[in-house]
């Protein structure tokens, strides 16, 4: 399933994260429209998505270093005594006698840097790397998120079939108290078993009330996870959640998600990025080792010989700037730290490629356990259901004591409960298997992150 258009990476996303205002939710909700209304208002998506606005200023930053500097200075002043001028600005040049009286001057100057040692191009693509990886952070976000949404959506699915189960039972000791009730009436029975009948009905309504109690918890955690504004209305209805526990099997062998997992997980293609940035830091460390070379040049005018603007003088001059410092002890040790963050960087992404096996191989574990679980609950409830229905015609026939009966009714809830809890492992077990192999449910309609040539 893939829902087209709902997450934009880069400056659209985060032009689009200071519009979105937490929204109530209400009416029916399907796990499709719960993970559409996450992508919208999930706070740890939209300060994901603002870590990327805020590298993408960085690179605004960094990439300015390498355009052409443009300045403009001006002058005018009138003075009763000879002063000394000294010009200023990207332009340079000589400095200028200004002479009793009126005096103006207009400088217009450039410098565009020639060579700096690739210091500025390896800053440039350090900072679009690390946007890069801050993309990749989204991704690890919202995949993060998909998974929380999807555990919490089936807690309250898990919590409805509780009550459905526990309400089944309690219609069904009812239905054995009205028998009882008659049969005591009747004198068939004793009143010690009406008063055994009575009792397990008023037993069983507690299990109902933990079952309802734990699903209006289920629906606020579920509302936490999706960023929803909680209503103010006391009387207002929860919000219905569409859908049913199923049984889809997956089949998955753990080479194919071992390879999956090192290809797409976004954990990993983020500290990837990160290496290469590093990489790229050491570099533009480097650079400070080598002379700059810079382009300079200016556009005058200035007063000429009368007071009139008219007779103002202009002139042009171009030329290169060279400056080399000599590295001292500070440059080495800003190499020394770049490179020790490039190894920080490759350690971490072994670190992180590890647990990304381990996660691979538990969730595979945890699928087929739970996929064992769910066919044997099945049986077990179809099993319980026959003996019951056997217990139940014993019963009238009196074949059976009352007794019997309660026991086999208790067995058929404790199978309908294993059956629905083994429904929920399974559906949890296949979505962290998506989310540890990185196997995603939104398209992003911006492409992602791709090498960068030096």
């Amino acid at each position: 399933m893939f829902l087209s258009g709902l997450l934009l990476t880069g400056a659209t996303v985060a032009a689009q994260t200071g519009a979105v205002s937490p929204a109530p939710l209400d009416g029916k909700i399907d796990l499709a429209e719960a993970i559409r209304f996450a992508l919208e208002h999930n706070f740890a998506i939209r300060q994901a998505r603002e870590r990327i606005r805020a590298q993408e200023g960085v690179i605004t930053t960094v990439t300015a270093a390498g355009l052409p500097a443009v300045s403009a200075t001006g002058l005018y002043q009138r003075s009763n005594t000879p002063t000394l001028q000294f010009p200023s600005g990207a332009g340079g040049g000589l400095p200028v006698f200004v002479p009793i009286g009126r005096y103006w001057r207009l400088i217009l100057g450039f410098q565009q840097t020639l060579y700096a040692g690739g210091g500025v191009q390896a800053a440039r693509r350090g900072a679009t790397l690390t946007r890069d990886a801050a993309v990749y952070e989204l991704r690890t976000v919202v995949d993060r998120t998909l998974l929380d949404v999807k555990t919490r959506f089936y807690d309250v699915q898990l919590a409805r079939e509780q009550i459905k189960v526990q309400e089944q039972n309690l219609q069904l000791l009812e239905s054995e108290v009205r028998d009882t009730k008659n049969r005591y009436q009747a004198g068939v029975v004793s009143q010690f078993e009406f008063l055994r009948a009575e009792v397990a009905v008023a037993n069983a309504k507690v299990p109902l009330i933990t079952a309802r109690n734990n699903h209006r918890l289920a629906i606020e955690e579920l509302r936490r996870v999706l960023g929803a504004a909680p209503t103010d209305r006391k009387d207002a209805p929860p919000p219905e959640i569409v859908g049913e526990l199923g049984f889809e099997p997956v089949v998955a062998d753990l080479r194919s998600a071992m390879a999956a997992a090192d290809r797409d997980r976004p954990e990993l293609l983020r500290l990837r990025k990160l290496q290469e940035a590093a990489a790229a830091g050491e570099i533009s460390a480097r650079a400070e080792y080598f002379p700059s070379v810079a382009l300079v040049g200016s556009e005058e005018l200035r007063k000429g010989a009368t007071d009139h603007f008219s007779d103002s003088r202009t002139g042009w001059r171009l030329g290169s700037q060279f400056q080399w410092r000599v590295a001292g002890r500070d440059t080495a040790g800003r190499v020394r730290q770049a490179e020790s963050q490039s190894a920080l960087a490759t350690l971490a992404e072994e670190e992180t490629g590890l647990a990304v096996q381990v996660e691979v191989r538990r969730a595979l574990s945890s699928l087929e356990a739970a996929t064992e679980l769910v066919r044997s609950a099945r049986q077990s409830v179809a099993q319980a259901e026959e003996a019951l229905r056997i217990a139940q015609v014993r019963y009238t026939a009196g074949a059976a004591t009352q007794l019997d009966l309660f026991k086999v009714q208790v067995e058929v809830t404790t199978a309908r409960t294993s059956q629905i809890s083994a429904l929920h492992s399974y559906n949890v077990s296949v979505a962290q298997l998506q989310r540890a192999t990185g196997a995603t449910e939104v398209e992003f309609t911006e492409p992602l992150p791709t090498a960068i040539s030096p």
